[in-house]
Order: C-alpha cells, then structure tokens, then sequence
C-alpha cells in the first residue's frame, strides 16, 4: 500500500500509512496570532480528522490552539514532554483528545504506525510570554515506509543518526515573515539535510502559506521562492533525491520501497 502525503500549508500536512492518518502541527484557520492565509484555501472539515496528530514546539504556528480546538474527537493529540505544564490552556483544550507527551527517544504506537520522536534544533519557549523552555521534537511515522516530520529545525551534526534511515523527509524551507530566525532551516540548508539524511524523496514545508498582516510587499520573495529554491538546491547536492514540490492541498502517493 503507498504512502500518502497532502500539505495542507505552513507546517499541517496529512501524512497516512498502514491505514492510519497522521496530522503534523495543524494550523486550520484564515488567521494564527499577527499572521493571515496568503496562499491557499484553508483545509477543509476532512483534514481535521485524523488518528494522531502531532505538535513539534510551543510556538503560535505550530501549537495553535484554535485549530487543535477544531481537532476531530478521539485523536491522540502527541506534544513535547512539559508542554501540559507550559501552556495551561492546552489542558482544557484537549480534553476530548488522548494526550501523550513525548521526549527524544520516545515512541508511542498508533493505529497500525509507530510515532517516535526525535530532537530538533529550534527554540522551545512559548513565545512572547511563557519563559518555560519545553523539548522541540521531529517525528518519524513508521509503518510501511519511515516518514521524518521535521517540525522546525536547524541541520545539527547527530541529525542523520538521530532519525535514522527515513524514506520521505517534510523538510521546512521558509518561514513566515521577512526575515528567517535561529533554529530555522532555509531552502539551502534543507538540501543539505537531504545528503545527511539520504531519503528517496522529500517534501518541502514551512513556507508561502502565512505572512505578516500588512508586509505582503517587504522581502516578498521570502514567501513565494523557497520551494522552488530548495528544488534546485536539491538537484544540486542530493540528485539522487526526488523532491515532491506540492500545491497547497496538493497529495502524492510514495510507493514503499524494500527495507
């Protein structure tokens, strides 16, 4: 059976396996904080089922609460270890999910995948106000093939040996806003992930979906080039690599490799 991929925008991509849906960071809504939906439609009501879904960080972007709330019942709702106790409003919010808290090295199993959590380098603060620094993970989903969510990360020298051998990596590119922070990766340097990490194929994320309300026209290349610039990148350094460049809403189904 293929393994199915749909990005969905930003960081939320559907990710099914062995029968089991998966949703990475899911970011629902037209608006998230100071941020609004530049590109693409917003995923519609089927997205929001799924039988895991997965939180990298505390960040407004990746753990938003308005779209967890939108969370289809009974999912199993998986976040970095102390994220429970650094965002308080998480608690409530989740209570018609399953919870399970995560650090590297752990796994936990759903439906007919693994879910195992692997570091990444980003900062873990909820950000303005919540001092806590919290874990920020990736994930592999094992089940017919490995698929590596990066959640948002730089290349750090344990990356490879860390995720371990992977089939399709969802690498971020981009960012959000004119300028890409620390603990980021840009389309350059998620090629060279690629070399270290030597999947089969791998989709970009993290990029032309969200912008600062009113700075549409600063550095606007920021939002719209990334894809393709990690596509060349990755032409370049990892030929071997095939790069799945997707549309908004956009699927691809990966056949499995032998292991």
């Amino acid at each position: 059976m293929p393994v199915e991929i749909t990005w969905w925008g930003h960081a939320t991509a559907t990710v099914r396996d062995s029968g089991t849906t998966v949703l990475t960071d899911p970011v629902l809504t037209l608006r998230c904080a100071h941020l609004w939906r530049r590109r693409g439609a917003l995923p519609p009501p089927a997205a929001h089922r799924a039988d895991a879904v997965l939180v990298s960080h505390l960040h407004a972007d990746h753990l938003h609460l308005r779209s967890l709330s939108r969370v289809a019942a009974g999912a199993l709702l998986v976040l970095p270890r102390g994220a429970l106790r650094a965002v308080p409003r998480l608690r409530r919010l989740a209570a018609g999910l399953e919870v399970c808290e995560l650090t590297p090295g752990d796994s936990v199993p759903v439906g007919g995948v693994t879910v195992r959590a692997v570091p990444a380098a980003h900062d873990g603060r909820r950000l303005p106000f919540l001092p806590r620094r919290v874990q920020p993970l990736g994930y592999v989903i094992e089940g017919e093939a490995r698929t590596y969510y990066a959640g948002d990360t730089d290349l750090y020298e344990a990356m490879a040996a860390e995720t371990g051998p992977v089939d399709t990596a969802l690498l971020p590119v981009g960012g959000w806003g004119p300028r890409l922070g620390h603990g980021h990766l840009n389309a350059e340097r998620a090629a060279e992930a690629l070399v270290a990490l030597r999947p089969h194929s791998a989709v970009p994320v993290h990029y032309g979906t969200f912008w600062p309300v009113g700075m549409a026209a600063v550095r606007a290349y920021e939002f719209h080039s990334p894809g393709d610039e990690f596509v060349r990148h990755a032409a370049r350094l990892a030929p071997g690599v095939r790069v799945h460049r997707l549309g908004h809403g956009e699927s691809v189904r990966l056949a499995v490799t032998g292991r």
